[in-house]
């Protein structure tokens, strides 16, 4: 009896003792799995590189603190932002923005935010009015630190976060107005590379994450890095400048990425007009018609006031063009006001079943999502609103649309269950640079027979997707120092499907000028490193060619990843490097002069040379170049925010914002990181409280 007292005794210890255990490790998972701590306090702890760390005792804080954040770091151009999608920027700054103002004022950006902030939850309004009024506060408090000229937009307004929202979104994403409308805004140069590895394909077993963005390095493109922690979210990522929630982001269970993907999600109708109405289906319709008072500010302070008759069709509405026909505009997600809720809670996720049923609100209009997580999915979704359509292929709807009959008028789009999407295939990895969802794995496990033909096109597969397929093919067992270093590969795939055809060719001239330009070529790296020299004179000569004819072997389907291959024409390639290498060593003093000394990052101060260039080169690691006065070239655009995670335990994460995580004038941070981007480095993220204070540069509490 006493043994058998004794025995129970310890067994139940034996219990006790792992009950105590479980719930420990349950209490210390709640915490690392998403669900931090209660907070008490609301603060901002701001990083070296001036990355906002928010720990909020609520929700409502957490947004508030995160507007206050962005009026710091950014606050004339998020002012500025809000002021153009009002609408109102010509009032308040001039005519230069009156073109502005008329597209976002056509398209019914201002109206429609009123309406779509009605239709957020009651919760989420909640969430907009906190940020606008963390926004209104930081300005109250600092007006010495806000340019005089944006301080008109205050106060913000909850429905101005919705009216940015689709000004970038459905206005400059989906269809920037220089595509459709008579206006001087350029179009956007806006792509991305994301790469998501399973256990399978990487070095440890743990899945990793890729996130590039290319985006132009002004206006309403501008990223900014953040951590939130409050309540049933502790992310890490970035968004846009005016955004209120991670549009890119990470938590200790999962983590996503976008690249602008091919998806049409918008129309122009060609109307044909008859007596002051436009014909459909057999009748004449007549327009719905409005006239809007859009004020204009005088050099001498006066507004002066014009008309703006905005006219609808039953399509949307009506564009002038520069060829003088007219058009009506037809353009997806206004019917689904709630993308910033989705983002927020795809941020609050915490598996593949939770994220993929938020992802079926299909409330984000457009963008691939590359998905990765700890318990080792990985998952590529080319995410939109893709209209239903009645007849034509992708590339039918590029071009004008017939207007004058409803069975080219789309009403519906697909549910999720339509959209291309590929989970955990036996390659073990997927990749997105902006070409078309089938060759997001190799062998391909899309087939876009299965698919509308309008869905996406088939092809071609620019060179920079063929690098970026080579690179993951190549390597069976990728580490999280690998994928950085392949991330940052500066090597031409355009130059290593021509330069052995191209340099016998020039041997064969047989000219002093013929001989050198071989020589350099020959002895040429093939990468755009900042010391790389004969990278300047290919590149020139490409800028010179017509990609489209200079091919022997065009594109092929069945041969995506190694054509289009060859010269077509010798003799002309030749003559073209010729007149190129003339002008190079014209402006340069050499033919080989080093892609950095013409390449140039700059930011006040600091100048420093370059490394990387345009995609259509084959190259991965992006930039884009503007010309500069002395014959150099400055960076505007490409590689912005990149983040390379591992979802081991703890996760690892390095990231970059190649600017700086500030725009306003007096920040350390506005330019302070470019001198990683010159040394191709990513910097450690710092996530856990102990490092943030580590590294703290500065703290507010609220």
């Amino acid at each position: 009896m006493g043994l058998k007292r004794f025995r129970s005794g310890r067994y139940i210890i034996r219990v006790f003792s792992f009950l105590l255990t479980l719930m420990f490790v349950l209490l210390i998972g709640s915490q690392s799995f998403g669900s931090p701590p209660k907070l008490t306090k609301t603060e901002i702890l701001w990083d070296t590189y001036g990355v906002p760390h928010i720990y909020a005792k609520d929700n409502q804080s957490a947004f508030q603190s995160f507007g206050w954040a962005q009026m710091q770091s950014h606050g004339n151009l998020l002012l500025q932002l809000y002021g153009q999608a009002r609408g109102r920027a010509a009032e308040y700054w001039g005519d230069e923005y009156l073109e502005s103002d008329k597209w976002v004022q056509t398209v019914g950006v201002p109206e429609r935010s009123h309406s779509w902030y009605l239709a957020q939850s009651r919760e989420f309004r909640g969430y907009l009015d906190a940020f606008a009024a963390g926004i209104n506060a930081y300005a109250q408090e600092h007006k010495d630190l806000i340019a005089d000229e944006v301080e008109i937009v205050l106060p913000v307004k909850g429905e101005d976060v919705l009216a940015h929202q689709m000004r970038v979104l459905n206005f400059t994403f989906i269809v920037n107005p220089e595509q459709v409308a008579d206006v001087s805004q350029k179009e956007t140069q806006a792509g991305s590379n994301g790469w998501a590895i399973a256990p399978s394909h990487t070095e440890n077993g743990h899945a990793m994450l890729l996130a590039n963005p290319h985006l132009p390095w002004s206006d309403l493109f501008v990223w900014y890095e953040a951590q939130i922690t409050a309540p049933g979210i502790d992310a890490y990522g970035a968004t846009l400048v005016g955004i209120p929630v991670l549009a890119i982001a990470f938590n200790d269970n999962l983590g996503w990425t976008h690249t602008v993907n091919t998806l049409d999600g918008w129309d122009a109708y060609e109307l044909k007009l008859a007596n002051n109405g436009y014909r459909f289906d057999g009748q004449v319709r007549p327009f719905e018609t409005k006239t809007l008072s859009l004020k204009v500010k005088q050099k001498n302070g006066a507004l002066l006031s014009e008309k703006l008759l905005v006219r609808s069709s039953v399509h949307g509405p009506v564009i002038s063009r520069k060829d003088g026909k007219t058009v009506a505009l037809r353009v997806v997600g206004l019917d689904k006001p709630r993308v910033l809720e989705q983002w927020w809670d795809m941020a609050r996720s915490q598996n593949l079943t939770q994220f993929q049923t938020v992802l079926k609100r299909l409330q984000l209009p457009m963008f691939t999502v590359m998905y990765a997580d700890r318990e080792g999915h990985i998952m590529h979704l080319f995410n939109g609103q893709v209209p239903i359509r009645q007849k034509g292929d992708f590339e039918y709807w590029q071009g004008l649309i017939p207007g004058d009959t409803s069975k080219t008028l789309w009403t519906k789009t697909h549910p999720y269950e339509d959209l291309p999407r590929v989970i955990d295939p036996k390659s073990g990895w997927l990749q997105n640079t902006n070409d078309p969802p089938w060759t997001t794995t190799f062998p391909q496990v899309l087939d876009p027979d299965n698919y509308p033909s309008y869905m996406a096109p088939r092809g071609p597969i620019y060179f920079r997707a063929q690098r970026s397929l080579r690179m993951l093919t190549e390597d069976d067992k990728i580490s999280l120092a690998e994928m950085i270093s392949n991330k940052q590969s500066t090597r031409m795939e355009l130059a290593d499907r021509l330069l052995d055809d191209l340099i016998p060719a020039i041997r064969n001239y047989k000219s002093e000028l013929a001989n050198r330009c071989a020589d350099v070529l020959s002895a040429w790296d093939r990468q755009a490193n900042a010391d790389s020299r004969g990278a300047v004179l290919f590149a020139s000569w490409a800028d010179a060619i017509d990609l489209d004819s200079v091919f022997s072997k065009p594109w092929s389907e069945n041969s995506p990843f190694t054509t289009p291959d060859g010269l077509a024409n010798p003799q002309s390639a030749v003559t073209t490097l010729l007149t190129v290498a003339a002008k190079v060593e014209k402006a340069y003093g050499s033919l080989d002069v080093a892609w950095g000394d013409v390449f140039r990052l700059q930011s006040g101060d600091i100048d420093l040379p370059a490394n990387g260039g345009d995609g259509y080169l084959g190259i991965f690691r992006v930039l884009n170049f503007a010309p500069l006065s002395d014959g150099r070239f400055k960076s505007v655009a490409g590689d912005s925010y990149v983040a390379a995670i591992e979802f081991s335990q703890p996760v690892k994460a390095m990231t970059l914002n190649s600017y700086g995580n500030a725009t306003q004038p007096g920040s350390p941070y506005v330019g302070d990181q470019l001198k990683l981007l010159a040394r191709k480095q990513l910097r450690q993220v710092w996530r856990s409280r102990q490092d943030i204070l580590k590294h703290l540069a500065e703290r507010k509490a609220f």
